[in-house]
């Protein structure tokens, strides 16, 4: 039987022949594998397809065992907080990174496209947040430092494909994480005592939700996960729900921005001091140079949950959005 293979084929096939790495030469194969007919007559075309795949993922992962670090997935720390995304082939990690952040990481319909950490910076009202996509992780290959860079951030973001057994893709994604002891910080309670492990906010991004008719599938999902995961569900082909994915990012970030002000004179709201929630008038002062913790009498605050112009002392806690007036 004739393999009919079609035109995007052999461009892909002469994107491998020309690829310069093994991750370039892998993206190329796994496109290939793709867009191939599904029939007998592709069958053995197939399985050479997958053995070459394989032989280059054996040669990538022994050049990261004894030749020189990779420095791709160095990311430095920009805005008021880092959150990594992990996930599985195929969920959609690089489209959503491209619709939240000014990146532009590899958005494919094949999986593994992405081959490297690609970092984007994505707006919320007056702040920026560090998004960081990743390669996918798998049964056969993940790359090493994948985990390390969970480890390092503020927050995790799960991505599932809300639309292809997205409860398995999630038990995949945790148990790879455990694995490495790492775990959601609200199930911190169920490792006390099991060595060092380490904690982090994670929130589950069902990707996919492209239309209402899937709509369906959330609520299933949804019900199955129970109480046990923050959910957001959204498509990051058309925008669906992406507002109050930023939103969520940034209520689970724990953070508050406090904006500040002289005496007689309007306030600065286009740069606030960003705080982490709970913090007090002299962490405020501390922040902004030592020698105002050092002379603070007092402050006065504008806010949600003080009357205007209220005087507060060193110990006050401050809320998210609030106006201080420092007096020293």
């Amino acid at each position: 039987m004739p393999a009919n293979l079609p035109p995007a084929y052999f461009e892909a096939e002469n994107r491998y022949r020309e690829a310069k790495t093994p991750a370039e030469g892998i993206a190329a194969l796994e496109e290939m594998l793709a867009i191939m007919p599904k029939h007998k007559g592709t069958d053995k075309l197939k399985a050479d397809l997958r053995r070459r795949i394989s032989k280059l993922k054996s040669k990538q992962q022994g050049k990261k065992k004894t030749g020189r670090r990779d420095s791709s997935h160095k990311i430095e720390r920009e805005g008021v907080g880092q959150i990594v995304l992990i996930g599985p082939p195929n969920v959609g990690k690089s489209a959503l990174v491209a619709a939240l952040t000014n990146a532009d990481p590899q958005v494919a319909d094949f999986p593994h496209s992405t081959w490297k950490a690609t970092p984007g910076m994505m707006y919320f009202e007056d702040i920026q947040i560090q998004l960081i996509d990743t390669p996918p992780i798998g049964k056969e290959y993940t790359e090493p430092w994948l985990v390390d860079m969970a480890r390092q951030s503020d927050m995790i973001l799960v991505v599932v494909d809300v639309q292809t057994d997205p409860l398995r893709q999630l038990d995949e994604a945790v148990s790879f994480l455990k694995e490495h002891k790492v775990a959601a910080l609200r199930l911190a309670h169920l490792y006390e005592g099991k060595g060092i492990w380490t904690f982090l906010p994670f929130l589950v991004v069902a990707n996919k939700n492209d239309d209402p008719a899937i709509e369906e599938n959330v609520e299933i999902f949804r019900s199955l996960l129970e109480d046990d995961w923050p959910l957001v569900s959204v498509s990051a082909k058309n925008g669906r729900n992406l507002d109050a994915l930023k939103q969520t990012l940034f209520t689970s970030l724990e953070v508050i921005r406090v904006y500040t002000k002289a005496p007689g004179k309007e306030p600065d709201l286009s740069a606030p001091f960003v705080l982490k929630r709970g913090s007090k008038l002299e962490d405020l002062a501390s922040k902004i140079h030592k020698d105002f913790l050092e002379k603070l009498k007092y402050a006065r605050v504008w806010g949600r949950h003080v009357y205007d112009g209220q005087m507060v002392q060193r110990d006050h806690v401050l809320q998210d959005g609030d106006v201080v007036e420092l007096h020293l």
